[in-house]
């Protein structure tokens, strides 16, 4: 009998809103009631509110604020059970054991496909409950609530939840739409220093890659960013998220099937740090060392001139980022840097063709297959040769 193929093909249209706003638990505040109410709908809408105990921490009347808000709708909304505070940072994305007692959660207060997961917090926060979030019949209704810089203009406003496995970022894990995402930029006061700034280098790598007037004004604000200026953060989280839907939207790979990654600019290396650090250095940081480094190759290699370069990292030095950090220079028993295992595992995660996102002039970028490992680690010593005092 011969063989018989149907090829199946078919498309499915993704929509959800990302809003900014500010205070959404003021009892007036109708954005998140807009986003859960269906119009003409008599059922009242099932939520579980899961909490960054960092959030909890930073404002200590958010959880209360919470259950009024909701016993103010309590006709529209139905608050499953008070608010579950959960411990944030990697961590959390690190232990299965969290992520599966996220789902024993969901589903022991009976959520539904129709039922609202809501989620304040951190990327790592995000990125755990969205994962779980994902697996409960095979996808509840996930509305982010990003807290800090990183998770408002990248890592809360995208298509990718997961946890780290076997030493690897994001090693498991899906890709699910959320069903919206609401930015409440006050919440971005509550953040640490590190967490602040952190965020603003995913707006650099995007701006230097993309469009040549954000990074402009990126290094305009630099010195604003470093010292907390609440406007300036506000004005480069909402172009940078901008510009990241756009990419998303636009691409034509939001689920990363090729391996063209633009948004992993400078993450071969940044993903490496984090794990040699046991994540002791933030991925907002790890960022900025990964697009200091890819930058300076590019300069070294003509793509960037020294101008833009000592641009960037002056600016990225004005925000905070300190450009040199002891795991650039550990050494593996044959002589080559421990940091280069990570163009090892960006291979073996792209399925063995190696492609890098480099910086090609500003706001634009050009693909590479192969690196010069010599060039990268002229490139580490400049870096470290920036950061160490004058006769030290």
């Amino acid at each position: 009998m011969k063989s018989h193929i149907v090829q199946q093909s078919f498309e499915v249209s993704l929509k959800y809103p990302v809003v900014f706003g500010h205070h959404v638990f003021t009892p007036d505040n109708e954005s998140l009631a807009k986003l859960l109410v269906e119009p003409g709908s008599s059922r009242r809408a099932r939520c579980l509110v899961i909490l960054d105990d960092g959030v909890a921490t930073a404002f200590p009347q958010l959880t209360e604020q919470i259950h009024r808000w909701f016993a103010d709708r309590e006709d529209t909304l139905d608050l499953v059970c008070p608010v579950q505070e959960v411990s944030g940072g990697e961590p959390i994305k690190n232990d299965y054991r969290r992520v599966m007692a996220l789902v024993d959660m969901m589903l022991e207060y009976h959520l539904c496909r129709h039922s609202y997961v809501i989620v304040i917090g951190g990327g790592a926060v995000l990125d755990a409950t969205g994962f779980a979030a994902a697996l409960v019949h095979r996808g509840l209704r996930l509305v982010r609530m990003p807290s800090t810089t990183l998770a408002q203009d990248d890592a809360g406003i995208g298509v990718k939840n997961g946890m780290n496995l076997h030493g690897g970022k994001n090693s498991v894990g899906t890709f699910a739409a959320p069903f919206a995402v609401l930015n409440d930029l006050s919440l971005l006061s509550g953040q640490s220093d590190a967490d602040w700034i952190g965020g603003v280098s995913e707006a650099f790598k995007v701006a230097l890659i993309k469009d040549s007037a954000f990074f402009d004004e990126l290094c305009a604000l630099s010195p604003a960013l470093g010292r907390r200026d609440a406007d300036a953060l506000e004005r480069v989280v909402i172009r940078c998220a901008k510009l990241h839907l756009e990419h998303i939207a636009t691409s034509g790979d939001p689920f990363e099937l090729g391996s063209a990654r633009p948004l992993d600019f400078g993450h071969w290396s940044a993903h490496q740090l984090e794990c040699m650090s046991n994540f002791q250095i933030s991925h907002g940081h790890a960022v900025a060392l990964g697009i200091a480094l890819d930058s300076v190759y590019a300069c070294r290699t003509g793509w960037m001139s020294e101008e833009t370069l000592e641009r960037l990292l002056s600016a990225l030095e004005a925000c905070g980022f300190a450009l040199d950090v002891p795991e650039w220079h550990r050494r593996l028993g044959d002589g080559r840097r421990a940091l280069f295992l990570g163009l090892d595992a960006f291979q073996e995660h792209l399925g063995g063709d190696l492609c890098l996102s480099m910086p090609d002039g500003v706001g634009r970028r050009r693909e590479i297959s192969e690196v010069d490992e010599a060039l990268f680690d002229e490139a580490i010593s400049t870096l470290h040769t920036r950061s160490v005092p004058v006769g030290s």
